[in-house]
């Protein structure tokens, strides 16, 4: 068909159809051409009478096509009647780069635009379909998208195959055909074409196939060729690679996506979304992942598809290099003790415990001497596990356990016998606290605090407590003083002797606890040093006596000092007599040195 404008007359809103050839042969086209000019050419924009200007636009090649704001207006060089402001205006023509500019239009006024289009792509090789559309000439025609990026020709390009050839060839496929003006869709619909077939296609929706052979034929075509009545588009299909490096990671790993695409409008991948037509792009999956390319351009969709395998399994090993070892404890000392060396390691893993370990590396070693001590005393015959565990953020797990026996025995911390230390009526005196420790009592004390600092090293816990009592002789007030006193010499006595003030404790009862009479006689009379006769018969002394006194407690045990009186001491006298004996004779007592009898008569605690 020739190619043609349609120009409004000066008195008629009809269109005039005016060849660019005389060619007597096809003048019986003319008519037809008028019918259909005037039924499907429509003015440039929708005019108003008021803020309009306009636009005059000359293109190179003359047959490419003008876009403003993305509706088709028509091809070649015009004139648009456009509202002023600014607006977005587009030329293509199949096989040259497209031009896109901001033109800002004046009420009243006229723009001038020159575009010339630059050649673009290389030449296209069959097999070839054809399609050939009829419908109105002007009209823009769209493959497989409606943006003008999608743009290959307008109607009149493609609408004759006789003598002259108007033709859209495209490879074996099926394609959205959309056939559009002024922001209108006149037409769309799928069309598939086989090589050597020319599919005929009406905008109201009809179809018609033929058999093209010259399809396979035609060899390499440049990508736009147009004569005075003809016009060659053969549409580039589109090519799209993609390739994940490496194809296999672990967990928390990346890879590297690389694409390349060729004559596609619109690139993307899943999960990346749009994309430049070429590109790389590190990704970081946390499962396997299958990742599929889209490219999609005006000779086809085509898509394409990679998987990236995470290994989401963490890789561990513990081991033991000995698998028993042996103990002995005394109290909470350890006397001996193995060790063993555990070692591990794991791949492929973000967090790594394990249990009966804090805060380990993903690879280490430790020496472990476990605590083998059970709730008390007794063989210890057990198996420690160390159960390592390895996880990551692809919800890989893995665990391996390391099993230690520990065999030994632990025993309870040396007894400590204990005396309470009993003193003279009255002593110590508010002016001399420091005097009424007798020569007896004082040995009990340096046996007491002997015995206390060997169980010490074997119960860190251990403490003694100091318990002041007096006789029910004299006020509240005045014994409670007495026997504050009382607790305090003795403590200043066991810190001498090397135990630390700090673990003792002092506790005053003055004369609240008093031993009773019936308790008094128990004692006496288990009392492997029998008591003088005299201290029999005198009761109420005996009684008295045995109130005067400091106990000694071992804490957390709870072990209590022994209340046996130094019934044949040689000093036990001045203890038991009721009236407060005279300060020349508790003096006396306390620097006497002791002798044979003495050594041998003291074996409380023992």
């Amino acid at each position: 068909m020739i190619e043609e404008s349609c120009r409004p007359s000066s008195n008629s809103r009809s269109f005039h159809f005016i060849p660019r050839l005389q060619i007597p042969t096809l003048i019986f086209l003319s008519a037809a051409a008028l019918l259909i000019c005037s039924a499907w050419t429509q003015p440039a924009l929708a005019q108003t009478a008021e803020s309009m200007g306009k636009l005059n636009i000359h293109v190179s090649p003359k047959q490419a096509y003008v876009f403003v704001d993305g509706r088709a207006i028509r091809d070649g060089s015009q004139s648009i009647k456009l509202a002023a402001g600014d607006h977005t205006v587009a030329v293509y023509n199949y096989g040259y780069s497209p031009k896109i500019q901001q033109v800002h239009i004046n009420a009243s006024d006229t723009a001038h635009l020159d575009v010339a289009l630059q050649n673009s792509g290389a030449p296209v090789t069959g097999p070839f379909g054809y399609i050939e559309l009829k419908g109105p000439g002007r009209a823009a025609v769209l493959l497989n998208g409606t943006t003008p990026d999608y743009f290959v020709g307008h109607v009149d390009e493609f609408n004759w195959d006789w003598i002259w050839h108007q033709r859209l060839l495209v490879h074996p496929g099926t394609y959205q055909v959309t056939v559009t003006r002024e922001g209108n869709t006149i037409w769309t619909g799928p069309v598939t074409v086989q090589a050597d077939q020319k599919v005929v296609v009406y905008v109201d929706g009809r179809k018609k196939t033929r058999n093209w052979p010259a399809g396979s034929n035609l060899g390499t075509l440049p990508r736009f060729h147009a004569g005075v009545a003809s016009a060659t588009v053969p549409i580039a299909p589109v090519t799209a690679e993609l390739a994940a490096e490496p194809g296999k990671i672990e967990c928390g790993e990346s890879a590297a996506l690389n694409w390349k695409s060729s004559d596609a409008v619109d690139t993307s991948i899943s999960g990346l979304g749009s994309l430049p037509a070429n590109g790389e792009r590190s990704v970081n999956p946390l499962n396997t992942a299958t990742y599929q390319m889209t490219a999609k351009g005006p000779g086809g969709v085509v898509t394409r598809t990679v998987t990236v395998d995470v290994d989401s399994q963490p890789t561990v090993n513990i081991s033991l290099n000995e698998p028993v070892v042996r103990f002995h404890k005394i109290g909470d000392k350890v006397v001996s003790e193995d060790s063993a060396t555990l070692r591990w390691s794991t791949s492929n893993a973000d967090h790594v415990t394990i249990s009966n370990l804090d805060n380990v590396a993903a690879i280490g070693s430790q020496v472990v001497t476990p605590d083998p001590a059970p709730d008390g005393t007794g063989v210890v015959d057990k198996t420690v596990a160390y159960q390592l565990t390895a996880t990551n953020a692809c919800g890989g797990t893995a665990t391996r356990t390391a099993m230690l026996h520990v065999v030994g025995s632990v025993d309870p911390a040396p007894a400590v016998q204990l005396a309470s230390v009993f003193y003279p009526t009255a002593y110590p005196t508010a002016r001399h606290p420091r005097l009424g420790l007798l020569a007896t009592e004082q040995r009990m004390l340096t046996q007491a605090a002997e015995r206390f600092k060997n169980h010490r090293e074997f119960d860190s816990q251990a403490q003694l407590v100091v318990v002041g009592h007096a006789d029910v002789r004299g006020s509240q007030k005045y014994n409670l003083k007495l026997s504050e006193r009382r607790a305090e010499l003795a403590k200043s006595y066991l810190v001498s002797h090397g135990i630390p003030a700090n673990e003792i404790q002092l506790r005053a009862e003055g004369k609240e606890k008093q031993l009773s009479r019936e308790q008094v006689a128990r004692l006496q009379t288990s009392d492997a040093e029998q008591p003088e006769k005299w201290m029999n018969h005198k009761t109420k002394a005996t009684w008295l006596a045995y109130n005067r006194r400091v106990d000694i407690i071992l804490e957390p045990a709870g072990v209590e000092s022994a209340r046996a009186y130094p019934n044949d001491a040689a000093d036990s006298h001045l203890l038991w007599q009721e009236p407060a004996p005279s300060l020349h004779a508790v003096k006396a007592a306390e620097s006497r040195a002791l002798g044979v009898k003495m050594a041998g008569a003291v074996g409380l605690g023992h």
